[in-house]
């Protein structure tokens, strides 16, 4: 890759920075804080896209942001109030900007008439505020008296203290008007840093018949009086810096120093006392020593202030794929060092002997490695969550519908990849929760509820997994009308008698639709059997719990990482499987008389004063063909989403260990009940148990229902 384009991808990397803080600034607007900073942080997301785009050439960007950033100037001024249809307006450009460098990046064809819809709608913001041509910055024509600064007031016996005074000239080159460069916007920033003094050099101006209208004859000089420093100054022309020539030069106005605060001054630098009484210094040696001194205190100060303000949020951008090698060869370390722990064990040495204690050194120092760099591939969930307030609204306008979304823990971080493949599961869930589970704004009036739906979209850890919730205050789960449907469509049995639970699990199965016609919105039986698939192809499982008339909520739980898993090494019929720790609550030897036989190949076990359903892991697995006599093997209780706990039956507990995850799918092929597989201590191959799976496979087998088995397979 060449440098340039290198350059190009690091802009697209930082749009999608940009997007984010416009869609979060633009929902926070939305939601009552129109606070200054939240409508300038809008405003320079936009513009900083706009200046990064003029870079690259990219005029469709650069003409689709610069009227976004036209419509924003009015709101940042005032100008312009964030009712809820002008937000509204925002909102939907904030989504064709995001579209507009989705496709930019892929080299793909934007949606032209989708943009000059937006575009007018933004230029019709604009014409209605005194129709478009009044001018937020008015140059005063006033006489302006001399701006003066004395040593006093820079050491705090002044009104102004800490003010500075800077000449700054700007001369526009050929391009700067064609690249949608604006010189009102700059001089409107600066404006903001101070009290500024604007003249115009018009002396270059052609005559009419030699003037190219996008041609650039007109310059600025700026006085401004600020507290702010020169960078800060200059970052007001940091994206137009390669279309115009920019000086900036602080003012010493010498007739408005005062002698007594000098000669004050000159003891600090000096050394020696001020004298009682001062003439007028006119020592050019003495003023250069103060001017020196005070230079470097500044600057000391200044760097110590950058210092403790970026030592702690200092950050680097490392390309991904030295991420995955790294975060590979850590997988490799853990292995190995697996591997020297079997042998240490084969060889009978004491655990007392220098070699065991160095090898249990190493296997903390290898858990802290795999920590941290875990950690690099860690990410909040908060983009992903603010990519779902665009499908809400979408989805809402589709179907008619008022909804608003509530996020919950968004600073809850998980791994990347993890985060990656969220996108689409979501989606799922938010579109069916508003077309399935939100009710018609009459239908919720009428039932006492507020006329807009609300869907909590929420993140947290617990158990050391990432649990993500989306739940709605609609109708709920219609359970006799889902039951109907399963029928109708041949994916149950019309005789079988389905808990309430089973029965809201019958939405997970393949071509399961309730929708009486198909839209762009349902009808077509795929959706909530890829939510599914999904989640369990991430390691994670999804439960439900729905009331009628009061709505519905899924909840997922999904691993940290697809890295790696602390797990229990068991024994099943000869084989060697790997249970996820975090799934485990406890394990016990059965006692013949706790266990109860419900006929067929369902049975029970009595664990304090609970029944708790019992699963031969190697009969459903099909590993043996009879279920085996549970008084000679170990029983492990494991807890599932929504509480329900299930007792797994292994025969041999042989410790606990983190395992490297390795991809059987990728590898080889998907098995149903297995998760993954990972390599042993002694270099053999072990699977990881996919818990949910065998859970839903054995209640199919014990509820007859061949169907269900046959879908999850």
């Amino acid at each position: 890759m060449d440098t340039m384009a290198a350059i190009k991808q690091t802009f697209f990397q930082e749009c999608e920075e940009q997007l984010i803080e416009l869609e979060s600034g633009l929902l926070a607007i939305e939601d009552g804080t129109s606070e200054p900073d939240t409508i300038n942080a809008v405003f320079r997301a936009v513009h900083s896209i706009k200046g990064g785009a003029g870079a690259f050439g990219l005029d469709q960007l650069v003409r689709f942001s610069h009227a976004f950033e036209t419509a924003l100037d009015l709101m940042r001024s005032e100008r312009l109030a964030p009712s809820r249809s002008i937000l509204k307006t925002m909102l939907m450009a904030a989504d064709t900007l995001a579209d507009l460098v989705r496709t930019t990046r892929e080299g793909q064809d934007a949606d032209e008439a989708e943009i000059s819809r937006i575009v007018h709608q933004l230029e019709l913001l604009v014409q209605g505020v005194d129709g478009g041509q009044k001018a937020e910055v008015e140059e005063d024509t006033s006489d302006y008296a001399p701006i003066q600064i004395s040593l006093a007031d820079l050491i705090g016996g002044g009104d102004s203290a800490g003010a500075s005074v800077f000449n700054i000239q700007l001369e526009p080159k050929p391009g700067f008007y064609a690249r949608a460069n604006e010189p009102l916007t700059l001089l409107r920033e600066l404006a903001r840093l101070g009290e500024t003094k604007v003249s115009c050099d018009v002396s270059h101006v052609p005559l009419l018949n030699e003037l190219d209208p996008e041609g650039a004859y007109l310059s600025w000089g700026i006085e401004i009086e600020t507290e702010s420093d020169e960078p800060t100054l200059r970052e007001v022309f940091e994206f137009v810096e390669f279309d115009c020539n920019i000086t900036i030069e602080p003012v010493v106005n010498e007739d408005a120093f005062d002698n007594d605060a000098f000669a004050k001054l000159l003891s600090m630098a000096s050394g020696a006392p001020a004298p009682a009484e001062c003439e007028t210094v006119s020592d050019d040696s003495a003023m250069a020593a103060v001017l020196e001194r005070i230079e470097s205190d500044s600057g000391s100060k200044k760097a110590d202030a950058n210092k403790a303000a970026g030592g702690a949020g200092a950050t680097i951008r490392v390309d991904l794929d030295r991420v995955e090698r790294l975060i590979d060869l850590v997988g490799e370390l853990v292995i190995n060092q697996a591997m020297l722990s079997q042998r240490v064990v084969e060889a009978r040495i004491p655990r007392s002997s220098a070699l065991a204690m160095g090898l249990d050194d190493l296997e903390q120092l290898s858990r802290e490695i795999q920590d941290s760099v875990m950690a690099i591939r860690a990410q909040p969930v908060k983009p992903i969550f603010q990519r779902m307030s665009r499908v809400v609204r979408e989805a809402a306008d589709m179907t008619g519908k008022t909804v608003t979304l509530h996020c919950e823990g968004e600073s809850t971080e998980v791994d990347k990849t993890v985060i990656e493949r969220l996108t689409d599961p979501l989606t799922h869930m938010i579109r069916n929760a508003i077309d399935h589970g939100i009710e018609k704004p009459e239908v919720r009036l009428a039932a006492g509820k507020p006329e807009s739906g609300h869907i909590k979209l929420a993140a947290m850890h617990r158990s050391g997994r990432v649990v993500i919730e989306v739940s709605d205050d609609g109708g709920g789960i219609n359970r006799e009308r889902v039951k109907s449907a399963a029928i109708s469509k041949g994916l149950i049995d019309p005789e079988a008698q389905l808990t309430d639970e089973e029965i809201d699990n019958l939405i997970f199965l393949p071509g399961f639709s309730t929708a009486a016609t198909v839209t762009d919105m349902s009808g077509r039986g795929v959706g909530m059997d890829v939510v599914k698939r999904s989640i369990q192809a991430l390691g994670g499982r999804i439960s439900i719990s729905s009331t009628p008339g009061r709505g519905s909520s899924f909840v997922m739980s999904l691993p940290l990482t697809l890295a790696v898993l602390d797990g229990m090494i068991v024994s099943v019929a000869d084989e060697t499987l790997i249970v996820p720790l975090t799934a485990i609550v406890e394990t016990l030897k059965p006692r013949a008389q706790d266990i109860h036989d419900m006929g067929g190949d369902c049975r029970v076990i009595r664990i304090r004063d609970t029944f708790t359903p019992l699963i031969d892991i190697g009969h459903v697995l099909g590993y043996r063909d009879e279920p085996t006599d549970p008084s000679n093997c170990v029983v492990v209780l494991i807890d599932l989403e929504g509480h329900a706990r299930r007792a797994l039956l292994v025969d041999t507990i042989q410790g606990q260990r983190q395992v490297v995850i390795k991809s059987l799918e990728a590898n080889y092929r998907r098995v149903d009940g297995i998760a993954a597989a990972t390599i042993l201590g002694d270099g053999r191959v072990a699977l990881i148990l996919d818990v949910d799976a065998v859970v839903e496979n054995a209640s199919a087998k014990a509820a007859g229902m061949p169907e269900m088995l046959e879908f999850a397979e």
